[in-house]
């Protein structure tokens, strides 16, 4: 096994997705990619049975990538955010391995997307230090300084506004009933929060790009208007296909260089 091809999933609070993904183009065009709702509860069992379902699904018998929301240190989960409390303490790579019989390499969800965007998206060939936000339900964060990871960052948990900023600036707040609010912020007051909340950041890290991504980064045209940092903002490219490849490019790493 060359590794040029090499397996990614993507597990999330509402559904877990995965697809075969190409590592020298860093494109899913093996196969189109395959999504299965989260299992409620979303324990350590109940995920690595979906998880084998896809791989199956896909005859895929080598290593795997595989993101996960929470904080993920060596395999082992260390927070429960969107998933099952089951889940903390937990090695995650272990449970899907003795699972599944194959190989795991598990990362946070953000940081994969990170990877991703690092590699083969908006911040490709970027120097320095290079923020990537995910916004959704709550924001994830990525931070690389010259291309390299540094994991776990949770920005969002950074206090802010006298709360956690994801309660500030998440994009579930927006006035889109597709992210699940009947009722929320017009997304120029919204994207007004994101401001102060870059500004906030720029002020403790200095980046020198931020890449907005999450399902609301296609909206980008719309809001960007409103942020009038210093430092660059671009809107993810992989959109939402970035926790696929970066978990996929991750595993590539660990497995095969």
């Amino acid at each position: 096994m060359s590794g040029d091809v090499v397996m990614g999933i993507d597990i999330g609070g509402s559904g877990i997705k995965g697809a075969p993904v190409h590592i020298p183009t860093a494109n899913m065009t093996v196969a189109k990619r395959m999504r299965i709702p989260t299992p409620q509860p979303s324990t350590p069992e109940a995920v690595a049975e979906v998880i084998e379902q896809i791989l199956d699904h896909f005859s895929w018998e080598g290593p795997v990538g595989c993101t996960f929301p929470a904080i993920v240190r060596r395999g082992v989960v260390l927070s429960a955010a969107n998933v099952s409390d089951a889940w903390i303490g937990i090695d995650a790579e272990a449970v899907f391995a003795r699972t599944t019989g194959r190989e795991f390499h598990v990362l946070n969800d953000a940081d994969a997307a990170g990877i991703a965007e690092v590699d083969a998206g908006a911040a490709r060939g970027v120097n320095g230090v290079v923020v990537m936000l995910t916004f959704g339900t709550g924001i994830g964060s990525a931070v690389f300084l010259d291309g390299a990871l540094v994991p776990n960052t949770e920005f969002g948990h950074l206090e802010f506004k006298g709360d956690i900023a994801e309660r500030y600036a998440a994009a579930r707040l927006v006035e889109d009933k597709s992210l699940g609010e009947e009722e929320g912020l017009e997304i120029d007051v919204w994207a007004a929060r994101v401001n102060e909340y870059l500004h906030y950041l720029d002020r403790i890290f200095s980046p020198d790009l931020f890449v907005i991504g999450g399902g609301i980064s296609k909206e980008f045209d719309q809001f960007s208007q409103y942020i009038d940092t210093q430092v660059r903002v671009v809107p993810a490219e992989l959109r939402n296909n970035a926790g696929i490849v970066g978990a996929a490019l991750a595993a590539q790493r660990r497995f095969f260089q």
